[in-house]
């Protein structure tokens, strides 16, 4: 049964009262026979009765006879047939034909209560002009429901539109059909209609038309005349072809049918109730329990993540407490030193490296345990991020136990450590000379997250510390694809699609207050150039490379071109000499390969070949025996050169173009993609040469179509956006640090522009440094710092 016990009091009949008396409610729905609502009574409504009671939890008694799931109940047929017919006689018994005793003019509400809403009356003569005015009138109602009524019956088998045309055939009597008025007779006809549908559940539309169809000439489904028969011959007394010989209302109330089964229906109609109850009961209970159920689970999950806490707290706890007693000896030994004979040289390299060991341990040691939790409270970038800072914490907790319960060595330093000391923790330079089973060492994970928490907080933001404005007046483009320090951080080089590479000096950048500064050095090529690249080892040495697929090699001391390289036959967008080998160059180009060159010799030495076009390549710092390279393919290959055969790893994860590359330490790269996201990698972690699992994926910046530039230093990692702005990141958290945007001002100085498709196209740090040079698509360049 549908509709609701819980409704109140608006609708047609109260569900939580007796049902009113059945004269009561023709009184109400049928009036005096000369009353007939007006359009500006029915707009008065707001919306027809029909509408209201379905948004009010009932059902039309169509809907309920035509639910494909409905089955025969006897007993509820019946309860809902008298309801019918007591309706009925109260109109007959006022004079009234109904006419319209069908089921799309009845609502069924909840415990199968029936109620009459159509509220358009007809004369007491029943002349066939009432009848058309009725019918009218009825028509424009149902034209009103139709269109909200075919979208609910849309998943049912009988269209509603369809169902409503075809009921007004199936409910018209023989004498209607050949132009006599409707009488109380033909009402009765339509009851036996009525009751026929009520114990003729039809699952198809075409078996309900022919069903239907037969019906009109008293012709009942062999299943009905076997299952229900008394109910069958009840029904073709009803549909008798002359009205006088059909039983009247008071022959139909006073029939067997209609009286023998009151009192099992009302038993029936309770227990209806009772089992609707129970029903509503057991679903409020299955709820609550689900709730439950998911809050221990929440409760379970909560005390195991408390016990972590726990557990690591205690450890941290120990660890500063080795610490502080190694302040304290650092103590002892600084007074030991000051009264020794050895001299004043060796008391003073003994307060520096206290200086330097410890400065934190005896601030912490003098702050009492009500301000321990001031430091991280005063942050408000730390406060900002609480959570992706807690998301990352737990992230990196589970690695570790992932990796301890694999069995695997955890002596090794997280990738996310840094190698080469700068800004490196203080745990770390303390724990050096301390054994492997000193407390320091255990809990290895804290020195890496420690460190990256560090480094988060040790900057707030970048600040301009010069402005490059460029003159060149006779390139309509001053687009820069690449830019490059040299290994001392004195010089670094700019070159796009201006084909030039400008090499400016640091220092007379920073240190002049010029509106317009010029090069020390320009080379000119002759395409448009995509990449630059300083030698390591030879100071005056830098490798270019074009959109016609041409390698250069440079001396900038003499302002020469030393050699060409024409292999590749498409654009080669990236170039990097190994540090480690510096005579060794990597190029890789729209044609699918990356080459390997001999710088001294300008012949390629090796070639790998894919399938997409390579955007981007990389040397790790300490070796020149390995490579990665980004793809169009949305891969990142990692390549053991002494087997170039089959990549050592390949990284899987973006969804787009891979269009920079960069090692963050031996072990560790960071991807850049058109997707919107950088990704870092751990490369220890490809099982069977594929690795899906990024460590982190970094997301805040905006990155959908163009080239954007990446750099890393020192665990910083610095990208470019397509909202005009740098973004700098930490390895070790997943949101930016800081970032910075570039106004929209032209290369030549005072000349604003209103550009919204600015984007940063290149980025480089100088070196292990807090500072980088940043240039966006108009050619304007800055170097810019991190602050605190």
């Amino acid at each position: 049964m549908e509709g609701s016990s819980n409704s109140n009091s608006r609708g047609f009949s109260d569900r939580n009262t007796e049902f009113p008396p059945v004269d009561e409610c023709v009184r109400s729905m049928f009036g005096s026979s000369t009353h007939k609502p007006s359009s500006s009574e029915e707009d008065s409504l707001g919306v027809d009765p029909f509408v209201r009671s379905l948004e009010w939890g009932d059902v039309s008694l169509r809907q309920w006879l035509d639910k494909p799931e409905r089955s025969v109940d006897v007993l509820e047929c019946l309860h809902v047939f008298r309801q019918i017919v007591e309706i009925v006689n109260a109109a007959h018994s006022q004079g009234i034909v109904v006419h319209n005793v069908k089921p799309s003019c009845f609502v069924m509400s909840s415990f199968n209560h029936v109620s009459f809403i159509e509220s358009a009356s007809c004369s007491d003569s029943g002349s066939e002009d009432g009848q058309k005015e009725e019918k009218g009138s009825y028509n424009k109602i149902l034209e009103r429901q139709i269109e909200k009524l075919e979208e609910e019956k849309k998943q049912r088998c009988f269209p509603m539109k369809h169902v409503l045309a075809m009921e007004t055939s199936w409910y018209t009597s023989p004498e209607e059909e050949f132009g006599s008025p409707s009488t109380c007779a033909s009402d009765v006809y339509r009851l036996g209609v009525l009751l026929f549908e009520l114990f003729c559940p039809v699952t198809s539309r075409e078996e309900k038309s022919r069903i239907m169809s037969s019906l009109r000439h008293r012709v009942l489904p062999p299943q009905i005349l076997l299952k229900c028969h008394k109910e069958a011959s009840f029904c073709l007394w009803l549909l008798h072809p002359e009205p006088t010989c059909r039983p009247s209302m008071s022959d139909l109330l006073q029939s067997d049918f209609i009286t023998e089964p009151r009192d099992n229906l009302v038993e029936h109609e309770a227990a209806i109730e009772l089992r609707d109850r129970i029903e509503e009961q057991e679903s409020l209970l299955e709820f609550m329990l689900l709730i439950q159920q998911r809050k221990q689970d929440s409760a379970c999950s909560l005390r195991d993540t408390i016990s972590l806490l726990s557990s690591d707290i205690e450890q941290v706890v120990k660890r500063q407490l080795i610490l502080k007693k190694q302040g304290s000896s650092y103590s002892d030994l600084s007074k030991d030193d000051h009264q020794s004979p050895s001299g004043p040289s060796t008391l003073l390299a003994s307060r520096k490296r206290f200086r330097q060991v410890i400065p934190q341990v005896e601030t912490d040691v003098e702050v009492d345990e009500e301000s321990q939790g001031s430091t991280l409270l005063e942050s408000s970038r730390l406060m900002r991020n609480f959570k992706k800072l807690e998301t990352v914490y737990f992230l990196t907790r589970r690695r570790q136990m992932k990796a301890a319960a694999l069995g695997k060595s955890l002596t090794r330093h997280s990738p996310l450590s840094s190698e080469n000391g700068r800004g490196g923790s203080m745990i770390s330079s303390v724990s050096n000379p301390v054994s492997n089973n000193d407390p320091l060492r255990q809990g290895g994970w804290i020195d890496p997250f420690l460190e990256g928490l560090c480094k988060y907080l040790s900057f707030s933001k970048l600040r301009v510390k010069a402005d490059l404005k460029q003159g060149d007046l006779l390139n309509s483009s001053n687009l820069v694809c690449a830019l490059a320090f040299d290994r001392d951080g004195e010089l670094f080089a700019t070159a796009g699609v201006n084909k030039k590479i400008k090499i400016f000096e640091y220092n007379s950048i920073v240190n002049s207050n010029r509106d317009i500064h010029y090069p020390v050095v320009e080379l000119a090529s002759r395409s448009r150039l995509s990449s630059v690249c300083w030698n390591s080892y030879i100071k005056s040495q830098i490798a270019s490379s074009n959109f016609e697929g041409v390698v250069q090699i440079w001396d900038v001391a003499r302002s020469q071109l030393v050699t060409e390289m024409k292999e590749h036959k498409k654009r080669v967008w990236s170039i990097d000499i190994s540090s480690a080998d510096p005579t060794l160059l990597a190029s890789g180009s729209d044609d699918g390969t990356v080459k390997l060159w001999i710088l001294r010799i300008g012949v390629s030495i090796g070639t790998i070949k894919t399938k997409a076009n390579i955007c981007c390549v990389q040397f790790p710092s300490d070796s020149g025996r390995s490579l990665a390279f980004g793809s169009a393919d949305h891969k990142v290959y990692y390549y053991d050169l002494r087997n170039p055969k089959i990549p050592l790893s390949t990284m899987v994860g973006h969804n787009k173009t891979v269009s920079n590359v960069k090692f963050v330490d031996s072990s560790t790269l960071v991807s850049s993609s058109t997707d919107n996201t950088l990704k870092l990698w751990d490369l220890s972690m490809s099982a069977s040469g594929v690795n899906e699992t990024p460590l982190h994926s970094f997301a805040g910046h905006t990155n959908l179509k163009n080239f954007v530039g990446l750099s890393v230093s020192d665990g910083y990692i610095a990208t470019g956006s397509e909202t005009n702005e740098v973004f700098v990141y930490h390895k070790a958290f997943p949101m930016p640090v800081m970032s910075y945007m570039f106004s929209n001002t032209d290369s030549l100085p005072g000349l604003e522009i209103d550009d919204a498709s600015q984007f940063i196209s290149s980025i480089c740090w100088r070196g292990q440094s807090s500072t980088l040079v940043a240039a966006n698509s108009n050619g304007n360049i800055k170097i810019l710092e991190m602050v605190a």
